[in-house]
């Protein structure tokens, strides 16, 4: 829902990642921002209308993304998706941050206004693995964030640290980035970036993939 310049970019990348893609937005001129050879749907309309979420396919979706430029908008839209359609992959922008801890209790993941939103609603829409984010001159040293699984909310990040073998730069949490202290925890839809060699990336996702072991 929404094709501005954040939901064009992500229609445009879950397309070119494979992923069938169906774009609602009210304005049809708004399409233009698509490229020209976008194979998905475009539907005129209301992103919280019934019959236009109907024609977008909502029924088959597996994940939705509100991100047109009025919070109430997105909130309401994400919420009809839930609750009547049951789609459970949905995420939703915001342009007021202080919303985020209300929303988040309905359920319901937000992204902020920020430069990388398009890659943070990704990230809540379909798995990616790791993404390198940068290396060091000599290519040895990265700087990478990972999906986890969802047994490790709740988990501590020495515990983590331990388990991959990496350092925990910083977690990104509700769009904005933070550096973890003593005892900081994991909390849903954070996204973890870590300082790893470049040659673990790969081990340290899968590592991370799965679910962490019981302690004793």
């Amino acid at each position: 829902m929404g094709c501005g310049r954040v939901g064009a970019t992500l229609a445009e990348q879950l397309e070119e990642g494979g992923h069938s893609v169906a774009v609602v937005d009210q304005n049809p001129d708004a399409f233009r921002r698509l490229p020209e050879d976008f194979q998905g749907r475009r539907v005129t309309g209301l992103g919280f209308d019934r019959d236009a979420l109907a024609q977008a396919g909502i029924e088959e979706a597996y994940a939705f993304a509100a991100v047109s430029n009025g919070d109430n908008s997105n909130i309401i839209a994400a919420r009809v998706v839930r609750e009547t359609f049951g789609v459970a992959n949905v995420v939703a922008r915001i342009y007021d941050p202080r919303r985020a801890e209300v929303y988040q209790r309905l359920g319901i993941p937000t992204v902020a206004t920020v430069r990388w939103t398009a890659d943070q609603v990704l990230r809540r829409l379909v798995p990616m693995g790791a993404v390198a984010e940068f290396q060091d001159a000599s290519s040895q040293v990265s700087l990478a964030s990972f999906d986890l699984h969802r047994r490790w909310v709740g988990e501590d990040m020495r515990r983590l640290e331990r388990v991959a073998g990496a350092r925990v730069a910083y977690l990104t949490r509700l769009g904005l980035g933070i550096i973890p202290e003593e005892g900081t925890v994991l909390q849903e839809h954070d996204v973890v970036h870590l300082v790893v060699a470049t040659d673990r990336i790969g081990p340290v996702q899968r590592l991370l993939a799965v679910a962490p072991a019981e302690e004793e």
